[in-house]
């Protein structure tokens, strides 16, 4: 029965068979990206082509979350600064309060008699100039 094909198989020196393995081909699998890629519209040369444009909308995309994160910011800031100026606000109308407490006469009367100052009982007086006429 010579009637079949025969090749040579190659032997290294000890006689052994050499088997050539052919790489695999791993399959890629089949879901609707892949389709989409490779039987798809996009080819190389429109996804290049595109390329600018996606560029462009991925930097439009950082400049607005950019911003947004500014405007965030900002408003923490305003926040902070108005719960300052509310405080500074309380302590300025403590700060005249106790001033026109400490101005008023009997506050003045008990600080000045430390310092051996005494309250005048009389009125004041008006002085008054008289006027003079020459003899004319």
């Amino acid at each position: 029965m010579n009637n079949r094909l025969r090749t040579e198989i190659p032997e290294d020196e000890m006689g052994e068979l050499i088997v050539e393995e052919k790489p695999v081909k791993k399959d890629i699998p089949d879901n609707f990206l892949t389709q989409f890629l490779t039987n798809g519209f996009i080819t190389a040369d429109t996804a290049v082509k595109a390329l600018p444009f996606v560029l462009y909308l991925a930097l439009l995309g950082m400049v607005y979350i950019g911003n947004r994160h500014l405007a965030e910011k900002n408003i923490r800031d305003i926040d902070k600064i108005s719960k300052e100026v509310k405080e500074l606000s309380y302590g300025y109308k403590v700060t005249k309060a106790d001033l026109a407490y400490k101005s008023t006469l009997t506050e003045v009367a008990k600080r000045v008699d430390t310092l051996g100052l005494k309250e005048s009982l009389t009125p004041p007086q008006k002085i008054t100039e008289k006027e003079v006429t020459d003899g004319n």
